[in-house]
This record gives C-alpha cells, sequence and structure tokens, in this order.
C-alpha cells in the first residue's frame, strides 16, 4: 500500500448487541493489524465504565481496555483515547472521570439525566478530534447494545460519535451465547436509517467447531440485514489478551488444586484493576483463582488482597463473610498474604474516612496486619512509576491510583523505592507486605521473590511478560486475518 492510501483511510468502528460480546479484544485485534500493516492507528473509546484503570505517562486515568489496545497499537496511551470513564462506587453511582482527572461522584440518574451530556459529548468528539489529527486510522469500540433506544439519544459512545468520525462501523454479535439471528437483525431494525448508513458489515465472535457450517447462517443474516457477514470468529482460549472488566472474572478458576502453587485473589465486591494478576496466572507453576470463600482461602498458599473502588464497603464486606478471618489465620500460619492498593490499606490498622470520599462512614478498623493507618483523601493520585522492589538493583515498572494517604504507624521498611526517592508500601516479612503500586506483579524479580518459598522450578515460558504479550496481540492479529474479509474491511475504509 502506498503513503497516500494509508493517510486515506477512514475511522473504523466496532459496536455491539450487547456487553461482553468481545469488543475490546477484536479492537485490540485490529489495532495490531493496522500496525503490522504500516499505519499509525490508535484507540478509542468515548465512555467506559470500568473499574480498571491505567495511567499516562502525564499521570491521567483512562480505562485498562485502551491502555491495552494502545499497546497492541505500539504506542503509549493518551487519556484522549478514553475521554470519559465512569468507576462505580455503589451500586447507584460512579466517580466520574473527564479527560483523565476525577470531577466528581453522581448518580446513574444525574449522570445520564443531567443537562451536561452536550457538554461531554462536546468534550468526547475534541477528544476525538485531537486523536485523528495524530494517528490513522483511529480503532474505535463502542459500548454495550447500540439499540438502547431510551439512551440512544444521550448517546455519546456509539453511533452519534460514529456519525461524527464518519466511522466505518461494524457490528459483532457473540453466537455463544444463543439467540445471535434475533440479536443481530434486531439491533440493525432498531437503527434509524441515519445509523443504518454508518453499519458496513457483521462480525460473529465466539464460534465453537468448524466455521464453514455456518454459511446458511451468515447468508440468512446478510439477506435479513442487508450487510455482508465479514467474519466469523472462533471461540478460542489459548490466546491471553486482557478484558475489558470483571465480567470475565466469572470464567475464571474458582477453586484450588494439587501440584501447583495456589493464588487466591480475594473477589471483592468493588474489586479494581484485576489486570495486576495477568502475570501471575499466565505463569506455568501458578493456579490462581478469585473466591470470597474461606474455605478455599485457607487452602492457599499466597493470599492477595486487591484493590477496590469503595475499601470500607469492602472491608465490611470481607468481615461479615468470613474471608477476614480467613486471611488472619492465613497470616498466623505463615502463609503469603499481600494487599496491593486498597487491599494494602485493608491490611492496616485503620481506615478513616473523614471526608466522606467513599460514603457516610468515617472510619473502620482494618485486619491489624500491618502497622499502618490511611486516611482517605478528596484529591487522587495517579502515576506512572519506576521503582526497586526491597533491595533489587533492577528497574520495575508499576502505576498509583488511589484516594488514600497511609502513614506507617510502627517501624519503617518500604517495599519499594521509586525513581523519585518517595518510599511505597510496608514490608514486615517475605511473605507479608502491602504496595500502592498497581503492576507491580509484572515484574519478574518481584514474581521470583513471592513463589520462591513455593516453587523451586522454573516456569515453562522463560519469555519477559512483555515479550509473552506482544505474542498474544499477533496471535490475535492472525487469527482474525484467517476468519475475517481483510480486502473488504479496507475497501470500506477508503474515503
Amino acid at each position: 500500500m502506498t503513503d497516500n492510501i494509508k493517510r486515506l483511510l477512514r475511522p473504523i468502528m466496532f459496536v455491539g448487541t450487547g456487553s461482553d460480546v468481545g469488543k475490546s479484544v477484536i479492537t485490540a485485534g485490529f489495532c495490531r493489524i493496522f500496525k503490522q500493516d504500516g499505519f499509525q492507528p490508535a484507540p478509542f473509546k468515548a465512555q467506559n465504565m470500568s473499574l480498571n484503570s491505567y495511567v499516562t505517562a502525564d499521570g491521567l486515568e483512562l480505562g485498562r481496555a485502551q491502555a491495552v489496545q494502545a499497546e497492541a497499537s505500539g504506542i503509549p496511551c493518551l487519556s484522549d483515547m478514553n475521554p470519559v470513564l465512569l468507576k462505580p462506587t455503589s451500586d447507584k453511582s460512579s466517580q466520574v472521570v473527564l479527560n483523565g482527572k476525577p470531577v466528581g461522584n453522581q448518580s446513574a440518574y444525574e449522570y445520564f439525566m443531567a443537562n451536561d451530556r452536550r457538554e461531554l459529548f462536546e468534550s468526547v468528539k475534541q477528544a476525538f478530534d485531537r486523536l485523528s489529527g495524530k494517528y490513522n486510522p483511529i480503532v474505535m469500540e463502542g459500548a454495550g447494545s447500540i439499540s438502547e433506544l431510551n439512551l440512544k439519544h444521550r448517546d455519546i459512545t456509539n453511533l452519534r460519535m460514529a456519525a461524527h468520525a464518519g466511522a466505518a462501523t461494524y457490528l459483532i454479535g457473540d453466537i455463544d451465547r444463543g439467540g445471535v439471528f434475533g440479536s443481530v437483525y434486531g439491533t440493525i431494525a432498531l437503527l434509524t436509517e441515519e445509523e443504518k448508513a454508518c453499519m458496513k458489515g457483521i462480525i460473529i465472535n465466539k464460534f465453537r467447531g468448524d466455521g464453514r457450517l455456518f454459511e446458511d447462517g451468515k447468508r440468512m443474516l446478510e439477506d435479513l440485514t442487508g450487510l455482508p457477514v465479514v467474519g466469523i470468529l472462533p471461540y478460542f482460549r489459548d490466546i491471553h489478551i486482557e478484558q475489558e472488566d470483571s465480567v470475565s472474572l466469572e470464567s475464571k478458576f474458582k477453586t484450588s488444586t494439587s501440584g501447583k502453587v495456589n493464588v487466591a485473589v480475594v473477589l471483592l465486591r468493588r474489586l479494581s484493576n484485576f489486570t495486576d494478576f495477568a502475570r501471575l496466572e499466565n505463569d506455568s507453576r501458578v493456579n490462581l483463582f478469585y473466591t470470597s470463600d474461606p474455605n478455599e482461602i485457607a487452602k492457599a498458599d499466597i493470599v492477595i488482597l486487591p484493590g477496590s473502588k469503595n475499601t470500607i464497603d469492602d472491608m465490611l464486606f470481607i468481615k461479615n463473610n468470613g474471608v477476614a478471618r480467613a486471611i488472619l489465620q492465613a497470616h498466623k500460619s505463615g502463609k503469603t498474604v499481600i494487599g496491593i492498593c486498597g487491599g494494602y490499606q485493608m491490611l492496616g490498622e485503620m481506615i478513616r474516612d473523614p471526608h466522606h470520599v467513599e460514603g457516610n462512614m468515617e472510619s473502620v478498623p482494618g485486619l491489624g496486619i500491618l502497622p499502618v493507618s490511611t486516611t482517605l483523601q478528596a484529591e487522587k493520585t495517579t502515576l506512572q512509576c519506576q521503582f526497586r522492589f526491597l533491595e533489587s538493583e533492577s528497574a520495575s515498572l508499576g502505576y498509583e491510583i488511589h484516594m488514600g494517604e497511609t502513614v506507617v504507624t510502627g517501624q519503617e521498611k518500604a517495599v519499594a523505592t521509586l525513581s523519585d526517592g518517595r518510599k511505597d508500601g510496608y514490608f514486615l516479612d517475605d511473605k507479608t507486605w502491602g504496595t500502592y503500586l498497581h503492576g507491580i506483579l509484572d515484574n519478574d524479580d518481584v514474581i521470583a521473590r513471592i513463589l520462591r518459598p513455593y516453587a523451586t522450578d522454573k516456569p515453562d515460558n522463560q519469555t519477559s511478560f512483555q515479550a509473552f504479550k506482544e505474542e498474544q496481540y499477533d496471535k490475535l492479529a492472525d487469527l482474525i486475518r484467517a476468519h475475517v474479509d481483510m480486502e473488504l474491511i479496507y475497501k470500506t475504509l477508503k474515503n
């Protein structure tokens, strides 16, 4: 392809018949394909609702899915890739992050009914325009279903955004959950003529078995909708791409097993940044599972308390369901107990909320394992960090996203020394520590230290975690190329 043709590519957008149909992963795959083909792609999702977030180099927050897609594109992530991020703090309210910075908490009713949706849409369009001035093509992702009739007039994410971008838009349907004909046909039938004009094709995702068996179904869908089915993607388990949000935790292992190092991640109600455990999950020596069952925690070798968007609420949750008692017993039994971010705060003596950042309760006792105390702050800390873990001389990478300040009430011994000289976390002993650093478990030095008491062998995969992730993006791109009509896709992207 010539450079002239490359400059003429229009944006492409992947929308869904519903949530969790595979939009985020497919978007990441196309980002890698365009990179491989010599373009400079960038991802974009106008609005995300997720507790899984990341921090840009300039300290701005965005959804983790767009950070993954940026990584697949081979570029640094920017807050413009996800200008609106909603982080649920309870069943009814969310923290609103606009252009990388929190602007307050709103209930779902306040957010969706408020007059500022017009202003939000303007901010979203401006973010897209800035991004499209730097990269080509922009690979866009929608949210949920595009045919929610009661929400469409307030939409800032799906087809209104596609129309602004002039994006060639493809509908993704999940055949594995059943009802793909009704969901695809119904979704298209409920669109206006203007919205239908954006649509260029359909991708059927998560097909089990031989895709040739769906040829009749493919023709039927094309007759029903008037759109080409450009690909039938197979269901796969051997390609490991970070998922967008904790809905994917339902498919994770939930029990201990023999013959491996059992790592239990406590399944909190407001668990955030579960991608902290992707490196461990893909270690051949480890069986990592999520659980809120005290009996399963008792069987684990390593117990990890993860981050939380509502630390006080989750602290009460684990005290009421017996998990707190199981964690204390694991610690007393000499097992490894680690806390990350909100989990670090829970391992301490006290969590205070004088500014009512999380709710009406002003304080709650922690587990008392670490001699630290936390006060929640109105101002959020968001930083990318380079650090040294304990006495290690090698540089490691992580990031901070928290609204608490934790002070040491005992003798200070930090988990990490940051490149700016700050100390992070509290190290009680080799098997007991806490940290604010998300991504700390992506680093080989840290993993080796954690597993040393339990595993003397080396992992089957000796490549670095970054190299492993690059390999997964390439495998995903190969899968899409094998099952999607890329020639047709490229035709729709030429202006």
